[in-house]
């Protein structure tokens, strides 16, 4: 079983944290949705102009996994113009 975590940094063209929960909230749920990932927001909380999410797939297949977190930043990236990708890493766990 193989264990990949993505880790990726957001800029976001918030004002508030009420707006932010919203860009990160329908991130979040349409990436479980379409990819079938574990996924948080996982650091930087407070403060609304950036976000630290975290992505998680699991497979048989070490390939697999990872292919599917690039598909995931590649994903954010086209779908969300608005929001600009300041870092990513893919790990194995």
């Amino acid at each position: 079983m193989f264990i990949y975590c993505l880790e990726i940094h957001l800029s976001l063209q918030s004002h508030s944290l009420k707006e932010k929960r919203g860009i990160v909230k329908s991130i979040l749920g349409r990436a479980r949705n379409r990819f079938n990932v574990a996924c948080a927001e996982i650091d930087r909380q407070d403060n609304a102009t950036v976000a630290v999410l975290g992505f998680v797939s699991v497979s048989p297949d070490k390939n697999i996994s990872r292919r599917v977190l690039g598909q995931v930043e590649d994903w954010i990236y086209e779908g969300w113009p608005d929001v600009e990708i300041t870092g990513a890493d893919i790990s194995e766990v």
